[in-house]
């Protein structure tokens, strides 16, 4: 079976944790408090992807507003650029570090009058309420950014912790190291808050700077699996190849 290269670095990461003595696997890295993200994922006809585009600048004021007052910590929007049949070609989310706060910003959103038209042209809409307890983020604004993000489901016999361990030793120190020298300015490892799918899922989501970011990010994965490429074998035994999908779109974003 052909395994993604990210595949292969968690692999890699999660088969030396197994190799650490106890002792060893204890360090600095920490969950944090929970971070909620409201997700909307929109299939719009092609000739409409203007008015889309149109349609989120016009929530621009409203984002701002509650980024500047703290009720959120970011917001975004992204223009998908692999298509597939029954996906998304666009979405918009934002980020709150407490539920009340991002419901809040849906319920201005829900009561701001009447919904830009485009939406109505949407074939196909759905929503995900997620929660992260890794993240991080550079303050800034940045347009013509690239969301990568990758979709991972559990075996049912995976540890009841292997989302936190594969965060701990894997991906946290890696995005950590691309967030400092600014390949990347955002970055959370995300489960569902509000289960619309079945359990066991996880998610990687990371805005990378530009798109030599993308070769410079996709070399320390490289890096990673040639320093122990059997390390896949770990992972195998966790993690259910077949339903494994990347993610990649053009973004703006905002971060408090």
């Amino acid at each position: 079976m052909k395994i993604s290269r990210f595949v292969l670095l968690l692999a890699v990461a999660v088969a030396a944790v197994w190799a650490m003595p106890a002792r060893a696997q204890t360090n600095e890295i920490r969950e944090k408090p929970p971070q909620y993200s409201y997700v909307s994922f929109w299939q719009v006809p092609r000739a409409q992807w203007p008015e889309m585009e149109k349609a989120q600048a016009s929530r621009k004021p409203l984002f701002d507003k509650a980024l500047a007052d703290g009720t959120i910590i970011g917001y975004g929007n992204d223009v998908n650029l692999v298509h597939t049949v029954d996906g998304d070609t666009h979405a918009d989310w934002f980020s709150s570090m407490s539920m009340a706060g991002l419901l809040k910003v849906l319920n201005q959103l829900q009561n701001a009058g009447t919904p830009p038209p485009v939406l109505t042209t949407a074939t196909k809409h759905w929503d995900h309420i997620l929660v992260a307890r890794y993240y991080n983020w550079r303050p800034g604004s940045w347009q013509g950014i690239y969301t990568q993000g990758n979709f991972y489901t559990l075996k049912p016999d995976a540890p009841h912790n292997a989302v936190n361990l594969i965060s701990r030793h894997l991906l946290v120190p890696l995005m950590e190291k691309l967030l400092a020298d600014g390949t990347i300015v955002q970055y959370e490892i995300d489960t569902e808050a509000i289960h619309t799918d079945a359990p066991g899922s996880f998610l990687i989501f990371c805005l990378v700077a530009n798109a030599e970011g993308l070769d410079k990010f996709n070399a320390a994965v490289r890096e990673a699996i040639f320093s122990d490429p059997m390390g896949a074998v770990s992972f195998e035994s966790m993690v259910e190849l077949s339903a494994h999908r990347d993610y990649l779109a053009q973004a703006n974003a905002s971060y408090k």
